[in-house]
């Protein structure tokens, strides 16, 4: 047997997955004994390491010992791994033991990721060692096996070493098996192989890495003779049996070339999942606010976890988010893990992981895949992955073992985002997976092998044909296409410097295939499918060593000097060489964010189904129950997402159903339009079908609006949404768009649109190197990527010549020429990049209507098209840059609740007629009447009539001859001179009088037809009328509805008009001037935003000082305005000596206790700690610093339910029994107390000020607090006795009764309602406008800012308080009272004139730090700030004074002196 260091080893060994998943539940066992399938020594060794098989290793190992190619499909932490490898590790003993072993390579396990294949040749380590003690053990000779990594890492010196001696297992990655399989010593080395282990196959198989390593295990099998078995591991996908598919290749007729052995354990098990929301309301775009927010909760999480990974979706905000965790968790507690790290520092920061040195790691897709960083506690991801599998995989990382449970928390970043999380936890629970989608015969991969294959060995062209095809991907290979790529192979490519790419030697007469001279090469050197990026190298000075990369355009924009961010340290840059960025170590000096161009990973459509599922619930479960309550409970019950979370996405979703009536699914699309601030539209189609399908969709929209309006629009794809920005030159029907394309003829329209986008520009470039027409190396040496550029431009003129054309010579549409390389950069726009297919399957549903549409025009955004209008680069159409987008244009409210959102369709009424009104002419004289007849065409006789000097002015024209009287068939009008060729040419046999003879220049005019002058007659009409109906424009002319209509259509056509219902009251269509239409949405918008510009913080401040009367000429007075002051303060927690001292003085003048006395005596107020104590002993009197409330007393309950209820207290034995005696006899005055507990009466006062110092007993004066806080070296003395000093009155016996404080335990729904709605209103009276950056100065317990967001925009649909942006600076909703946005307006207006607030650091005033720069000050008595003109000039901070450098003379001697001093006076002072 092993001996007791055994276990210890395999614990240090093979993965964190494998050795997990071996510590779960025992009574998993297919088989009783593993000495059954493996060699004693091995089931020994596995005996005493394990107590059991896992289910995975169970059900494989008998199908691999069986020689039968299996597939083993199970989740991250099931030890599959293990599975694969001890089968093959029982076969090499067995072999070494009979002496059949030969030194060569028997296993090569094929790993995606180099870190990963580096893991499992350490973690070998161990159990080849314990095998082999085993062996000893039982007297069986040793056979000593050998494990190797060859990746692109390996040293020279090593691949030297495995060519002399190689190792039993290769331990490699799919790009280094392509080298080894085109290298002669590769090829010797892996003739002997016998099993392939191709690890996390579900990584590579959708892309074209999977096609590329399908190809290389053919060639691997044809070097072999076909006797590979193959083993496949990978996480359970959809569906598994493609997967298996994939492993095992095709036969001649296209069917799986073998029966695979799956053993699929499945992927649902337990976890704990949830939703974080912050305490914000989430946005279309998140607030540096609510960013500071999220980061604060991850610390919170990592600090309750001993180790956390945190997924990202981008590099940079891995960087970003890294850098915000350091600042809270400290130096060294945060890595960073991305692929432009550098390896080393990649592999240091697993490490630290690994041996707990790190509490967190920010993480991309990196880290995804089974790499061993120990184990992982929690998983927080930031954003949708956009993925079912990839959250799995991560969320996987966590809870390995197989009785584990994964816990991941998953952080939504806007309120498209938290749909979609919540679709993405509903499809967990449902046990959905993406389905699997593997690319199908890329060529340029085809290429690339071929190009390899050939250089190593001669091939007949059908043998090789043969060969390919069976790799699965290439089961359907045509022989046309083959020969195609062969001939361009062969034949190269003619460019402007010449020949390239001529790789193969033909020999058509006898079908065979040789390599040219150079082609090993290129393979080798230029070989594999990761597309190329033109990434800078980060060369850290003096050590010249590699730290990672950045991307090009930000290393060309960087300057000598600049420091920025890679992997969580800083970087000075000295110096930008061609493709290097030579830096130092900046020593933690703040950086720069780097950032790296990309293309965003697609929603999987799994995904995108399960979103337009919950929509399509919250829909029904909205017109069912419009409160929201029934969808609120369907959300946390059966999707599992959270109170808040279910709060926010049934406000969210409740708003966008108000705005468009509808929520758009998979099977109702929904269009809305609007205009912008520049009077252009935005038209949003919503389509919840994924960014592939809507980018198809998006880009053939732009084609067609392009050549229908021959303007070149903007527009952008999101997961949710299609925004084209329109000019004044579109004008048509909304419900047109749904026609203007179509599911026969979609095809070539968008490969003529994909071949302007930036997409087809890279895919070529990637097609082109992938099959080596770009070598990435020549003589040696990478080429550079500005030069790899100009090649990829230089070759497509030379095989595509229209892509590059000048336009002015392409009649029609770009002519796409049949070549491999072309049509694989087509496919790979149409199939990966876009989805041709959905977009087809959609338009054939909406011809078909199967999928509803409907059409909305709107005054403003809806609610969903917010997100789209925020769109990222990475989801533009166009290469216009974001600072020229036309949706910069767009204005909206952040938020929309339902009320406001069901409006955005309504135009007001008064914008109708005010715009209206000033469109119609207003003439002062004939002389602009006549003008104003110029453009506006005519006028009808009774609107001559209509104003009583516009009949004279008229006949006085006429009589001038500029006008004339037109008498029409069926009309009288009026119109000038100038266009009665016009009117002659609508009515040839009309009457004029008089007959004026036009001006010579339109005398000899050709005469308009008849349709062309009704279509400028209406032209006219309309720019000057407002929104008018057919109908009314034929009665005015006394023409027939149909005529006028046609006219109408043609200007529409033109963009000059629009149709619709403007105006509500009129129950018809109307048709208006574009330009009046934007000016009418313009004053609609307008009348709805708030009225007042934001006031700069400096502003707000003096206004607050005014607001709360702590300026001096604003100071209140007299007991009569005691009420006021307290009901601007309630339930502000303050230290108990800052109440009278500090906080009541500086607003009432002259302020004296006894009215506060007599305040509290009346029942009005009352005072207590809301805020818990920690459950630890008081102190036995209160300290100065006890937080106390002072509240309405009929508001007590309110405010004691919402505060958290407080522990059990630790109380003295005096304080308990004071305590008991209150909770017996209840209120007693202290005379009574004294007697009910028989102690001292300065023990009973001890024992009070215990109990008032954790928030347990109040008394109805506050007269009892007030002397609790009174030195006993200041009180009269009883009996009559002398003191020396000041004397102040405050006795315990005046506070009156004393009694326990009753908490009010929390409520349900409407009672919690009641509550917030409550402290709104407070707060809203405190600070006059309210914003989520004041919530720092109020008490950690009261509602989060996201609720009482809720209750003022109810307030605000009431039209009780008002929204909008008031303080400048300052990101999130804003909402104010009416009588405050005035106060503010005057305080604006207000020349600053230098006056002086002095104020204590405990006041609500104290927000230094929350509304201007710099560090907060402590809310502590005795700290002070002095404002001047609204900015704190001076400060008092723990004794330390810091006073404005620009102050000096008096001015610094006044505010030395106001920080010397209180506003307290008389008996008060002696408190302070």
């Amino acid at each position: 047997m092993i001996e007791g260091d055994r276990a210890e080893a395999m614990r240090s060994s093979f993965g964190a997955d494998d050795r997990a998943a071996q510590t779960g539940d025992r009574g998993h066992r297919a088989f009783s004994d593993p000495a059954a399938v493996f060699h004693p020594a091995v089931a020994a060794w596995f005996s005493g390491a394990f107590p059991a098989a896992s289910p995975a290793q169970a059900g494989a190992w008998p199908a691999i010992k069986a020689g039968r190619p299996t597939l083993i499909a199970a989740p991250t932490g099931s030890g599959k791994t293990l599975a694969a490898f001890l089968a093959a590790i029982d076969d090499l003993v067995r072999r070494g033991l009979d002496g059949t072993l030969t030194e060569a390579v028997q296993v090569v396990y094929v790993s995606p990721l180099k870190a990963l294949s580096n893991d499992i040749h350490r973690n070998l380590e161990a159990p080849l060692e314990g095998i082999r003690r085993a062996l000893a053990s039982g007297g069986w000779p040793d056979v000593a096996l050998r494990t190797l990594v060859r990746t692109g890492d390996t040293a020279a010196s090593e691949r030297a070493r495995m060519r002399r001696k190689p190792p039993h297992i290769l331990v490699t990655t799919p790009e280094s098996l392509y080298v080894l399989l085109g290298s002669e010593s590769g090829r010797r080395m892996l003739a002997s192989t016998r099993t392939v282990i191709v690890d996390e196959i579900h990584a590579v198989a959708p892309n074209k890495r999977g096609a590329h390593l399908a190809l290389s295990l053919e060639r691997l099998s044809a070097l072999c003779g076909d006797r590979l078995q193959r083993i496949g591991l990978s996480a359970t996908q959809n569906p598994i049996g493609e997967i298996a598919n994939w492993l095992v290749g095709a036969s001649g007729s296209g069917d799986p070339a073998a029966e695979v052995a799956i053993v699929d354990s499945g992927f649902q098990r337990r976890r704990d999942l949830a939703i974080e929301t912050p305490g914000s309301p989430l946005e279309a775009v998140m607030s540096n606010e609510v960013w500071s927010q999220v980061y604060d909760r991850l610390a919170d999480l990592i600090g309750r976890h001993k180790t956390t990974l945190v997924f990202v979706n981008t590099r940079r905000m891995s960087e970003r988010v890294a850098r915000e965790l350091s600042d809270r968790l400290g130096e060294g507690a945060v890595a960073t893990h991305h692929g432009s790290m550098a390896k080393e520092k990649r592999l240091a920061a697993e490490q630290r992981l690994k041996r707990g040195e790190l509490r967190a790691m920010v993480a991309t897709a990196s880290l995804e895949l089974g790499i061993d960083i120990g184990d992982v506690e929690l998983v927080c991801q930031l954003g949708s992955p956009r993925s079912v599998a990839t959250f799995l995989q991560r969320v996987g990382r966590s809870g390995h073992a197989i009785d584990g449970t994964p816990k991941g928390r998953l952080f939504p970043l806007s309120r498209d985002d938290l749909v979609e999380c919540a679709a993405l936890l509903d499809c967990v629970r449902r046990g959905e997976l993406d389905r699997l989608a593997i690319p199908d015969r890329p060529l340029d991969v085809l290429a690339q092998q071929i190009v390899a294959e050939v250089a190593a060995k001669d091939w007949g062209e059908t043998e090789l044909f043969d060969r390919l095809r069976r790799a699965w991907p290439y089961r359907a290979l045509a022989r046309e296409d083959f020969d195609a790529v062969v001939r361009t192979l062969a034949e190269g490519f003619a460019t402007r410097v010449g020949r390239r790419g001529a790789l193969l030697h033909r020999d058509a007469i006898h079908g065979v295939l040789r390599g040219r001279r150079g082609a090993r090469t290129t393979a080798l050197t230029s070989g594999g499918a990761i597309p190329d990026t033109a990434d800078y190298s980060v060369l850290l000075e003096p050590e010249n060593h590699v730290v990672g990369s950045v991307n090009e355009d930000f290393a060309v924009e960087s300057l000598t000097g600049d420091v920025f961010q890679l992997g969580n340290a800083s970087y000075r840059i000295l110096r930008v060489e061609r493709g290097t960025v030579r830096v130092e170590d900046a020593r933690g000096q703040p950086p720069n964010l780097p950032f790296w161009l990309g293309e965003a990973p697609g929603r999987a459509d799994a995904l995108s189904a399960s979103v337009s599922r919950l929509r399509a619930g919250a829909e029904a479960r909205l017109r069912a129950d419009p409160s929201g309550g029934a969808l609120r409970g369907w959300l946390e019950a059966e999707i599992g997402t959270g109170a808040a979370a279910a709060q926010e996405i049934a406000e969210y979703l409740s708003a966008a159903l108000a705005a468009l009536g509808v929520l758009p699914t998979r099977e109702v699309v929904a269009l809305e339009r609007f205009f912008d601030e520049s009077g252009g539209m935005q038209l949003v189609v919503h389509s919840p079908n994924g960014s592939r399908l809507n980018r198809a969709w998006g880009l053939a929209l732009r084609k067609r609006f392009c050549r229908k309006f021959n303007f070149e629009l903007q527009a952008a794809a999101t997961e949710d949404a299609i925004v084209l920005s329109l000019t004044s030159a579109h004008s048509f029907p909304l419900e047109e768009v749904t026609r203007y394309l179509n599911a026969k003829t979609v095809r070539p329209l968008l490969v003529q649109a994909m071949l302007d986008a930036p997409m087809f520009a890279a895919r070529w470039r990637w097609a082109a190197g992938v099959s080596l027409a770009l070598p990435r190396f020549r003589a040696g040496k990478r080429v550079p990527p500005q030069i790899l550029r100009m090649q990829a431009e230089d070759l497509i003129a030379a095989v595509f010549p229209d892509q590059i054309a000048c336009a002015e010579n392409l009649a029609g549409d770009r002519e796409v020429p049949d070549h491999p390389l072309v049509n694989q950069a087509v496919a790979d726009c149409l199939h990966e990049a876009m989805d041709i297919e959905g977009l087809e399957r959609l338009l054939r549903g909406v011809e078909t209507g199967e999928i509803r549409t409907v059409c909305r025009d709107v005054t403003q955004p809806s609610p969903l098209a917010l997100e789209a209008l925020c769109a990222k680069p990475y989801a533009f159409l166009d290469d216009a840059p974001l600072e020229e987008r036309r949706t910069q244009a767009v204005m909206a409210r952040r938020w929309q609740g339902p009320d406001g959102a069901s409006d955005l369709a309504r135009l007001d009424p008064q914008a109708v007629e005010a715009v209206s009104a000033e469109a119609w002419p207003d003439p002062a004289d004939a002389e602009e009447l006549h003008d104003a007849l110029l453009w506006l065409g005519f006028l009808t006789e009774a609107e001559a009539r209509s104003s009583p000097d516009w009949g004279g002015w008229l006949n006085a024209l006429a009589a001038q001859g500029r006008a004339t009287r037109i008498a029409a068939p069926h009309a009288l009008l009026w119109a000038p001179a100038e266009r009665a060729n016009e009117f002659r040419a609508l009515w040839p046999g009309a009457r004029l009088g008089p007959v004026n003879a036009p001006p010579a220049e339109h005398a000899q005019a050709p005469a308009p037809a008849a349709e062309d002058a009704l279509i400028a007659l209406l032209r006219g009409r309309l720019e000057g009328s407002g929104p008018v109906t057919a109908t009314a424009l034929a009665a005015m002319l006394g023409l027939e509805p149909t005529v006028i209509a046609q006219a109408l259509a043609a200007l529409e056509a033109e963009g000059a008009i629009l149709r619709g219902r403007f105006d509500a009251r009129v129950n018809d269509e109307q048709w208006c001037d574009r330009r009046l239409v934007a000016r009418i949405h313009r004053r609609t918008v307008n009348r709805l935003r708030a009225e007042i510009e934001p006031v700069a913080a400096r502003d707000f401040l003096r206004f607050l000082f005014d607001w709360s009367h702590v300026d001096d000429e604003a100071r209140l007075e007299g007991p009569d305005a005691l009420p006021q002051a307290l009901a601007m303060l309630e339930g502000f927690e303050a230290p108990a000596r800052a109440w009278e001292t500090e906080i009541l003085s500086a607003r009432l003048d002259g302020y004296q206790p006894s009215w506060l006395d007599a305040a509290c005596q009346a029942g009005r107020i009352a005072w207590t700690r809301l805020t818990p104590t920690t459950g630890e002993a008081g102190a036995r009197t209160p300290v100065p610093a006890t937080p106390i409330a002072l509240v309405d007393r009929r508001r007590m309950g309110l405010w004691t339910s919402l505060a958290p209820p407080a522990g059990a207290p630790a109380l003295g034995g005096r304080a308990a029994a004071a305590l008991e005696a209150l909770e017996t006899h209840g209120a007693l005055f202290f005379d009574e107390l004294v007697d009910a507990t028989r102690m001292l009466r300065a023990e009973v006062e001890a024992a009070l000020g215990e109990l008032v110092a954790q928030g347990l007993v109040a008394s109805d004066g506050f007269a009892g607090l007030r002397a609790l806080l009174t030195p006993s070296s200041k009180r009269q003395p009883r009996f009559g006795l002398k003191r020396r000093g000041k004397i102040l009155p405050f006795a315990i016996e005046s506070g009156g009764r004393w009694a326990v404080v009753r908490r009010v335990r929390a409520g349900g729904d409407d009672a919690r309602a009641a509550a917030v709605e409550s402290v709104a209103r407070v707060l809203l009276a405190r600070y006059g406008v309210m914003f989520w950056r004041l919530m720092a100065r109020e008490p950690a317990w009261l509602p989060p800012w996201r609720e009482l967001a809720r209750v003022y925009r109810r307030l605000e649909a009431r039209g009780e308080i008002r929204g909008g942006r008031f303080v400048a600076g300052v990101t999130g909703e804003q909402f104010a009272l009416p009588e405050a946005v005035a106060a503010m307006r005057e305080v604006r207006r207000r020349p600053s004139d230098g006056r002086w607030v002095s104020l204590s650091g405990a006041d609500p005033l104290n927000l230094v730090g929350i509304l201007t720069p710099g560090a907060r000050l402590a809310g502590v008595t005795a700290n002070r700030v002095v404002y001047r003109d609204g900015l704190p000039v001076a400060s008092l901070s723990g004794g330390a004074v810091q006073i404005d450098s620009g102050l000096a003379g008096s001015d610094r001697w006044e505010a030395e002196r106001r920080l010397a001093r209180s506003s307290a006076s008389g008996l008060i002072a002696g408190l302070a």
